[in-house]
């Protein structure tokens, strides 16, 4: 019990440490987000006065006469209440409401995408690393080399061919601008269609460090003595490379899948950039764009809580795995 409580205060003081940065950094930006809204009112032919300057102030949480320590203690406050302010670049929308609306979007893409990609490579990991030496070992170097590649350069790629060229896919956007978003068959299933191309981005780009983490454990697993010991036992290839070689092997890729999720919600900036999709990534690339310090705030909230989530389960599980970690740690 005390290594969980341990590992449990660790993250809450690896929480309070990440939420008091995220409140300052934003702050030593140059720019002022009051002065970027009082500047679009101007361009739209509206007359701005001190009073409606003093009231966006206090609105936006940017009050020049308030003291940043009281700054701090009032976003604390208003962070536990769920209330992140009012987002410049959508003014007047609420962040958390900017949150809920694009959230969704960065979570199913990057989070399907992320599991085919791990599926995909640990599979073929276990394959290649069982049959190591052969000519299924080449795939290793192509793939490592399409890891390498940029995320826009080969998004671009694919929007050239199969979206401009063979016409398969669209090559902007979420879905279908003539639809009305809800849960039926219709919106969802050209949010399928629209998603194709950004999945298929990530899923080249990431499969190909799954299937070089797990064909080099496979390598190390078969040469354990109990993988060993099975084939000197006589038993079936099958069953030791499913039971014995691969069951071992995997166990890195699962708490690195563990810790990866944690990033889904961070989703991928330059891939939603390059096909204009609504993710959250979009709308942290626009919020720094226009000084929306509120709205950066909680993005990077979010993203901080499901990356610290993510890592605590995984040392909660390992903990639970494999007993040693709870006497060194």
């Amino acid at each position: 019990m005390r290594y969980y409580l341990r590992k449990l205060a660790f993250y809450l003081v690896a929480l309070w440490a990440a939420v008091t940065l995220n409140f300052f950094i934003p702050r030593m930006m140059p720019g002022d987000p009051v002065d970027i809204l009082m500047a679009k009112l101007q361009q739209r032919g509206g007359s701005v006065d001190p009073a409606a300057r003093r009231a966006y102030e206090l609105l936006l949480g940017t009050d020049s006469d308030e003291p940043l320590i009281r700054q701090y203690v009032s976003y604390l406050g208003n962070m536990v209440r769920g209330d992140f302010g009012i987002s410049v670049s959508d003014f007047p929308t609420p962040v958390s409401t900017v949150i809920a609306t694009s959230l969704p979007w960065t979570v199913a893409l990057v989070g399907i995408a992320t599991v085919l990609a791990v599926l995909v490579g640990v599979v073929l990991g276990v394959f290649v690393g069982w049959r190591r030496g052969t000519w299924l070992d080449a795939l290793v170097p192509a793939t490592t080399v399409l890891s390498a590649v940029p995320y826009f350069w080969l998004a671009l790629i694919l929007v050239a061919v199969l979206g401009s060229a063979l016409g398969w896919f669209p090559l902007i956007g979420g879905y279908d601008v003539v639809l009305t978003p809800g849960w039926n068959a219709q919106f969802i299933g050209s949010a399928l269609y629209h998603g194709v191309l950004p999945a298929l981005t990530i899923v080249i780009s990431s499969v190909g460090g799954w299937l070089l983490g797990t064909r080099n454990m496979m390598v190390s697993t078969m040469a354990e003595d109990f993988v060993l010991t099975a084939e000197a036992k006589g038993l079936r290839q099958r069953r030791i490379m499913v039971w014995y070689a691969a069951r071992n092997a995997v166990l890195p890729s699962v708490a690195g899948f563990a810790i990866s999720l944690g990033f889904i919600v961070a989703g991928s900036i330059v891939t939603e950039q390059v096909f204009a999709y609504p993710g959250i990534g979009s709308k942290l690339l626009q919020a720094v764009q226009n000084n929306d310090y509120a709205l950066m705030q909680a993005i990077f909230l979010v993203i901080t809580v499901a990356v610290l989530a993510a890592n605590l389960v995984v040392d909660l599980l390992y903990g639970v795995i494999d007993p040693r970690t709870r006497t060194s740690g």
